[in-house]
C-alpha cells in the first residue's frame, strides 16, 4: 500500500512543475483542440490586471494569446488576436473591446502588454513598447474565484471548451502577470527587459505550469 501511494504521488506531480524559464520559450507547433499550457497561482481575487508577454507566429486567422477563466465566468480576462491584421481584443468579466490600427508583422517577435482596472473599467494595450488609446470594458466588479489560466487555447468553459480554429501556433516567452496596473515606466522596463519587478501572479522566472499535449520548452532564439 505504501509503495502504491508513492507511485500515485509521483504520477500526480510529474506534469506540474515550477521552473525558471529565463531564456526559454513555449513552442506550440500545431493546430489542435487539446494542446495547452496551464498556469497555476494561489491568488483568487484581482481588482486590476496587467499581462505582458512576447510572441512569434505566422498565423493570419483568429488566435488566443491568454485565457483566464473562473467557475463563474469563462472570459474573465482574455487576449485575442482577430483575423484582421491590426486588431487585438481584450475581454474582461465577459465584456470586451477592440484595439485597432496595430501592427503585427508575421514571423517577428512582438511584445504585448495589456492592462485593465476593475474600479474604472479602463483597459489599454502596449505593442512593442507603444501605447494605444484607453478604452472602457467593464467596471465595478473585480475578478473573483479560483482561476484557470491557459496558454494556447481559448476557454469557452471553465478549463475547457477548446476550439482548434482559435488555437495558437508559434512561440510565447517572458510571460508575467500582476494584480495591479503597471505604470508606463514599468511597462517600458519590461519591454527593455531591464530591472522590472516580475509578475506577482505569474513570473516567467518562477513559473508554476503544466503542459498537456505536444508543446515544447526550448531555448529562445532572438
Amino acid at each position: 500500500m505504501e509503495k502504491l501511494l508513492v507511485v500515485m504521488v509521483m504520477l500526480a506531480s510529474c506534469c506540474a512543475e515550477t521552473r525558471d524559464l529565463s531564456g526559454k520559450v513555449f513552442v506550440f507547433p500545431r493546430e489542435t483542440s487539446k494542446d495547452h499550457v496551464k498556469l497555476m497561482t494561489p491568488k483568487t481575487s484581482f481588482s486590476a490586471v496587467t499581462v505582458c508577454l512576447r510572441f512569434l507566429t505566422d498565423l493570419t486567422r483568429n488566435y488566443v494569446l491568454f485565457s483566464l477563466a473562473t467557475p463563474a465566468t469563462s472570459n474573465e480576462f482574455v487576449l485575442f488576436k482577430l483575423n484582421t491584421e491590426d486588431v487585438i481584443s481584450i475581454q474582461a468579466r465577459n465584456s470586451g473591446t477592440h484595439f485597432l490600427s496595430l501592427s503585427f508583422p508575421p514571423n517577428s517577435w512582438h511584445t504585448l502588454c495589456s492592462t485593465w482596472n476593475s474600479v474604472n473599467g479602463i483597459a489599454q494595450v502596449w505593442v512593442d513598447g507603444k501605447p494605444t488609446i484607453k478604452r472602457f470594458i467593464h467596471s465595478g466588479q473585480p475578478i473573483s474565484g479560483k482561476p484557470i489560466t491557459i496558454l494556447g487555447q481559448e476557454q469557452d468553459t471553465y478549463g475547457g471548451g477548446f476550439d482548434a480554429a482559435q488555437s495558437f501556433i508559434g512561440m510565447i516567452s517572458r510571460l508575467h502577470m500582476w494584480d495591479y496596473v503597471l505604470s508606463p515606466n514599468e511597462i517600458q522596463r519590461y519591454e527593455e527587459d531591464s530591472n522590472f519587478n516580475p509578475g506577482n501572479v505569474f513570473n516567467w522566472k518562477a513559473l508554476d505550469f503544466e503542459i498537456t499535449g505536444n508543446i515544447l520548452v526550448e531555448d529562445e532564439v532572438m
